[in-house]
């Protein structure tokens, strides 16, 4: 993946990683057991899982799922639609007037794709979503994408590679990019 870092596991980096998780996902709990016009509790909830001020034009809808919180900033104007997945460990910025549909999952973070290094390591590397651009639902994007401003990913579509601006992307695909040898038992 571009721009790929790497945290050790099995450190007390990973372990003060791992405490976020704990706390970011209790806190993603309670806001998705809230009644859905509670909206000021929402918005608290949301402050402390992200872990500061956010935009009063911001709306998350729940059921809403987010590992870690500290790395997603928001722009003016963004709505997020139910049941959406924030992997965030790797830093996630989404621009303004930016309009993310149902089941999408944004994943900064993953393991390394060598079998022998998969438990050694957590991978990250940051989404950019550019203004005015729309996610379609159950849309994925994975580490180190950027998607450019006014561009529109359809419903279902898994991005693996940068999106130009005012660009309209669709489709998934299995392409094999190489051959894996074998890891310890």
């Amino acid at each position: 993946m571009r721009n790929e870092q790497r945290l050790r596991t099995r450190t007390p980096e990973s372990r003060a990683f791992a405490d976020r998780v704990q706390l970011a996902m209790t806190l993603s709990a309670r806001l998705n057991a809230l009644p859905f016009d509670d909206l000021d509790a929402r918005r608290a909830l949301l402050t402390e899982i992200f872990g500061g001020p956010i935009p009063g034009s911001l709306t998350v809808l729940p059921p809403f799922h987010c590992d870690y919180g500290l790395g997603a900033s928001f722009g003016d104007r963004v709505f997020i639609n139910q049941g959406c997945f924030f992997l965030d460990y790797g830093g996630i910025t989404i621009g303004d007037r930016v309009l993310i549909g149902p089941r999408v999952t944004l994943s900064t973070s993953g393991h390394p794709v060598e079998v022998g290094e998969r438990f050694d390591y957590i991978t990250h590397a940051p989404i950019v979503i550019e203004d005015d651009v729309w996610l379609g639902a159950a849309v994925t994007v994975t580490p180190g994408v950027t998607i450019g401003h006014g561009s529109v990913v359809g419903a279902g579509a898994v991005v693996a590679k940068d999106v130009p601006p005012l660009s309209v992307v669709t489709a998934t695909s299995h392409v094999e990019r190489k051959r894996l040898t074998p890891g310890p038992a």
